[in-house]
């Protein structure tokens, strides 16, 4: 068990461990592959747009500070590229909700000492749909307001320059909402419940966040880092609730 604040890293390492297991195969297998179909959607779009969006969020500067331009274009690749990222993460994790959810469930069988867990089953897949999406819209309904706060401070000249350093952030702990979620919505914790807990782990959380952010920003790489963060979030789960509940 790794309880320390700063040990969210491990649980990634532990998650890409974990889902090499033969048990999980099939469950890794199907998000992984709605996570290429949606990759190679978004590398296409983002290839014929990517200079016009980062043109169009470039302010506007005056002759004489034109030399700013030079530092500020890489700001804003950045913050491009951050929207780009948190946007197919958004789509590939909406699309692909009950595999994820299902594999969840699966890792936090072995993860309580079970290796045997009935062969996989469509039927079970499906009934989690209504339940998976629903809470899918949930973090979409956290997620989008304020995403477009942060975008609307990207627009606007001068404190726009923030824009790109708060989106990073707010990835950050995105990353760790996202994933934590799906064995919290499994074991019935509420969405608000939910979010409690991550605060009370606030390093914990962004340790988490932080590294599997960097891991999903790596082309091709992310799509096995998705599974991996999905098992490891799981870990991290089993293993603090469990102190949670001892403490109680």
């Amino acid at each position: 068990m790794h309880a320390q604040p700063l040990g969210g890293p491990h649980y990634l390492n532990a998650g890409f461990k974990m889902i090499m297991r033969p048990g999980l195969r099939m469950y890794v297998l199907l998000p992984l592959s709605i996570n290429i179909a949606v990759f190679v959607g978004m590398i296409y779009f983002a290839v014929q747009r990517f200079n016009g969006w980062v043109e169009q969020l470039m302010p506007n500067l005056p002759s004489w500070l034109s030399f700013l331009n030079y530092l500020l274009w890489p700001l804003f690749v950045a913050l491009v590229l951050l929207i780009i990222f948190f946007t197919f993460t958004t789509i590939a994790n909406l699309i692909a909700s009950p595999f994820n959810s299902f594999l969840a469930e699966k890792v936090e069988v072995i993860a309580r000492g079970n290796d045997h867990f009935p062969a996989f089953s469509w039927g079970e897949l499906f009934a989690m749909v209504p339940r998976t999406l629903a809470r899918e819209m949930r973090k979409l309904g956290y997620f989008l307001p304020r995403a477009l706060g942060l975008l609307i401070l990207s627009l606007i000249p001068g404190v726009n320059i923030i824009a790109a350093p708060l989106w990073l952030l707010f990835n950050i702990w995105m990353m760790a909402v996202q994933y934590i979620d799906y064995p919290a919505d499994n074991n019935k914790v509420s969405w608000t419940l939910m979010l409690e807990w991550l605060r009370t782990k606030r390093w914990l959380s962004l340790g988490f966040g932080g590294i599997t952010y960097l891991a999903l920003m790596i082309p091709f790489f992310n799509l096995i880092a998705m599974p991996a963060a999905i098992a490891g979030a799981t870990l991290l789960w089993v293993d603090h609730r469990q102190v949670a509940h001892s403490s109680n």
